[in-house]
């Protein structure tokens, strides 16, 4: 998902149309809502206590939080999601020289409004006892994303001539070291905690769904993921990180390519990705409708027979390969699909609600799930098809909270 323009459009129509988001790992500082989330093993725990997931996506908070009349709406979504047994958002920490409310607005230059509106759904997201994973680049060019790094490159004298240059260049790749330290070093304005020191953060995110087309041997991206692993850790080993995949397998373990969707090759790798030692746990998103060629793609039983194989073999590659956790950071179902309808809506959620429960309550990997994307009432433009109200669909509201409750029950 969000390789689409029209993302980056729907956030400015809102924003625009009123006046003006292995080991254990070791814990520190405390909050109101505990320590730092760590893994043992498969699972996530904090305080020694099992720790599992349920959660949305919500990307475009920082943005819609930089303007003080529209930042209710990061509010309203919190307590919403709250009532619900919600734990975990995901959300963008960048915006990379767009024309509207950029975060870096030039390599090392940022709009402090915007840098206050991540300190806000920071602070709110404690408020509400809400985690949070922040993703810290886009692989799209909506909101900036690789092919702004690589321009910006070009502007200081570079020749690049492919957005994959992002993950070899050194110019461009110390331009995201150096946005990954401004942010995971920024002291909150609203509670005075720096971000590398705040347990409300869940988890860093290095790249929103990576791709590396140029190289479908997988090494290029394989690299740049040690290597940025790696300077996150140096700055941060308070948090949790992930690398924001899909899923898709590669060249480690070829035999596993079977299971992508299409045949497709994007350079990615989970298997050897997921193993790199920085990296805390493992990624999956799911989107048959946009992934299946046809006419898998529009058949119901055909989407559904992908997904259940689909999360089955990544459950059982993080149990006894990647011997990580793993967290479904995407799913949902457009309403603008043919053949949609809010009760096959709250079946597939159901459907992998299922799925993570089995797993996580006979002590499996699969520790959680975010469904894309958590709208309050009033964000009609921000809509995408995928976007759940939960004002407006109390049965899908009552399903999330199920298992928010399934989950906060488990020993």
């Amino acid at each position: 998902m969000k390789g689409n323009s029209w993302f980056h459009c729907l956030v400015l129509l809102i924003l625009t149309s009123v006046t003006f988001r292995h080991g254990i790992c070791r814990a520190h500082a405390e909050t109101t809502d505990g320590s730092f989330v760590q893994t043992r093993g498969t699972n996530f725990v904090v305080n020694g206590k099992p720790y599992y997931v349920n959660g949305f996506n919500a990307y475009w908070m920082m943005l819609l939080a930089a303007d003080p009349s529209t930042r209710n709406k990061v509010t309203d979504t919190f307590r919403e999601a709250s009532k619900y047994g919600m734990n975990i958002a995901r959300a963008w920490a960048f915006n990379d020289g767009t024309d509207y409310l950029p975060l870096q607005i030039s390599p090392g230059s940022y709009n402090e409004q915007v840098f206050q509106g991540l300190d806000f759904v920071v602070a709110e997201a404690n408020k509400f006892r809400i985690r949070l994973i922040l993703v810290l680049v886009n692989n799209y060019r909506d909101f900036g994303g690789k092919p702004m790094y690589v321009q910006w490159a070009n502007q200081r004298g570079q020749h690049l001539s492919n957005e994959d240059d992002f993950f070899t260049n050194s110019l461009v790749k110390q331009f995201y070291k150096n946005h990954v330290k401004a942010v995971l070093t920024r002291k909150n304005t609203i509670t005075g905690v720096l971000y590398k020191d705040d347990p409300t953060i869940f988890a860093w995110e290095l790249m929103n769904e990576a791709h590396c087309l140029s190289d479908p041997s997988g090494a290029r991206l394989q690299n740049w993921i040690k290597e940025m692993a790696a300077h996150v850790k140096s700055i941060d080993n308070h948090h949790l990180q992930e690398i924001g995949l899909e899923g898709f397998y590669g060249e480690s373990m070829p035999e596993k390519k079977r299971y992508n969707p299409n045949n497709v090759r994007l350079g990615t790798d989970f298997i050897s990705n997921n193993r790199i030692d920085e990296i805390d746990f493992a990624t999956i998103h799911i989107y048959p409708e946009q992934w299946l060629p046809p006419p898998m793609n529009s058949s119901e039983k055909g989407q559904l027979a992908f997904v259940d194989k689909w999360i089955e073999a990544h459950i059982s590659d993080s149990n006894s390969i990647v011997k990580k956790p793993l967290v479904i950071g995407e799913f949902g179902k457009s309403s603008k699909l043919p053949g949609y309808s809010l009760e096959k809506r709250d079946a597939y959620f159901q459907r992998i609600y299922a799925a993570i429960y089995s797993s996580a309550s006979s002590g499996g990997a699969c520790a959680g799930g975010l469904f894309w994307q958590l709208l309050t009432l009033g964000m009609e433009r921000t809509a995408d098809g995928y976007e759940v109200v939960l004002q407006q669909s109390p049965s899908t509201a009552s399903i999330i909270a199920e298992q928010s409750h399934k989950l906060s029950s488990l020993p």
